[in-house]
């Protein structure tokens, strides 16, 4: 593995393993989708290696993936580096049953899935951190929703060990999202609707992580995460995909996604209910057909502008 040396970050023995799937696993599409944005402080993709900061219950931890013809080599650094290592598999999607699953039902998602056979749902098992940095991107665009996560992290999560192309840091747990105060909240760009949702979770983040990973399917996990003031269906599904891998999850309430799934599978652009019609024969895999929607690189064209993004700062 060729690492780029980060000469600001102190020594850090490192741990290796080779994880040999029994599947293909395209990691760029797999792992790499956990990225939010080209700056986020947790993830960066270094040539053919990708590069994760993380909390681990022994502490925290880097780990470096790249894909080789023996299997998908591993390195990672910190207290929490064997716990790290341990996540690999899910990481890459072992716990990915695609059984049930029914390509053919329509021609654009079996030409997808013949050609980008390594699309595995990856399972970060990192609950909090997916559900904070869900309800960040809710109701902002992309850039607006990467940049809070940006600064937040940066300035309050703990930084990453190990030879990293660029500083990496974990995410802050859920004691230290607590006690963010306001004035950072608002130099990020969060609302105080999310700012206040994040920390109330924040109370409860040690249960909800119990209680997510206990839930038996979809339906159960919804319940748990919609009970939470301020998070609804849209930042629930979200953090089921990110963090458990949720094959089923859908995000309805998205700006974009129904339009999308409408065009490719009609050719023509629907709403929520429009698209869960459409995805209903794949029940249970409905999130597998999704990511191979966007694998085929079918896009609705766009008609106007792009939504402008709105800095409450300012006001």
């Amino acid at each position: 593995m060729t690492l780029t040396a980060d000469t600001h970050a102190p020594p850090s023995p490192s741990v290796q393993t080779v994880y040999r799937p029994r599947q293909p696993v395209d990691l760029a599409r797999t792992v790499g989708m956990l990225r939010r944005g080209a700056g986020d402080p947790t993830t960066v993709h270094d040539g053919p290696v990708i590069w994760r900061a993380m909390r681990t219950p022994m502490g925290i931890a880097t780990l470096a993936l790249r894909a080789a013809a023996d299997g998908i080599h591993a390195t990672a650094w910190g207290p929490g580096a064997e716990r790290a290592l341990a996540s690999v598999p899910a990481l890459c999607g072992a716990e990915d049953d695609q059984s049930g699953f029914d390509p053919s039902r329509h021609p654009l998602i079996a030409d997808a899935a013949r050609r980008h056979p390594g699309i595995r749902l990856a399972r970060t098992g990192e609950v909090f951190d997916a559900l904070a940095c869900a309800i960040i991107e809710q109701k902002v665009t992309g850039m607006q929703a990467f940049g809070a996560w940006r600064a937040l992290v940066t300035r309050f999560g703990e930084r990453a060990p190990g030879p990293t192309p660029r500083p990496l840091f974990a995410p802050p747990p859920p004691e230290v999202w607590r006690r963010i105060p306001s004035w950072a909240w608002h130099r990020a760009g969060v609302e105080p609707p999310q700012s206040k949702t994040i920390v109330s979770a924040a109370a409860r983040g040690d249960s909800i992580h119990r209680a997510l990973l206990a839930a038996a399917d979809g339906d159960a996990r919804d319940r748990v995460l919609t009970s939470l003031p301020g998070v609804g269906p849209w930042t629930s599904a979200e953090t089921r995909i990110r963090a458990l891998g949720d094959p089923d999850a859908v995000s309805v309430g998205d700006y974009h996604l129904a339009h999308e799934v409408g065009y490719a599978l009609t050719g023509s652009r629907t709403d929520d209910a429009g698209m869960l019609e459409l995805l209903a024969p794949w029940a249970g895999h409905r999130q597998r057909v999704i990511r191979l929607i966007f694998a085929s690189g079918v896009r609705e064209p766009r008609r106007g502008p792009r939504l402008a993004p709105e800095d409450h700062r300012r006001r």
